[in-house]
């Protein structure tokens, strides 16, 4: 009886993308600690923002059941 109400699913809507992004931005601020090459950082970037799509899917759950 007790779950989300059906405005909770709007209010948090920029929550997802924002996560993968801090996560994605935040991986490539560290290559810049190691001197990594342009083509290293982007490239930890994209695989941060990956890593980011997928905590975001275990961390806030889209409300569906499985």
């Amino acid at each position: 009886m007790v779950g989300p109400s059906d405005g909770d699913g709007d209010r948090l809507r920029w929550v997802r993308p924002a996560l993968v992004v801090l996560v994605g931005a935040s991986s490539g601020l560290i290559t810049l600690v190691g001197d990594a090459t342009l083509g290293e950082t982007a490239l930890v970037v994209l695989v941060g923002l990956l890593v980011g799509v997928v905590l975001v899917r275990i961390v806030i759950p889209d409300g569906r059941r499985r």
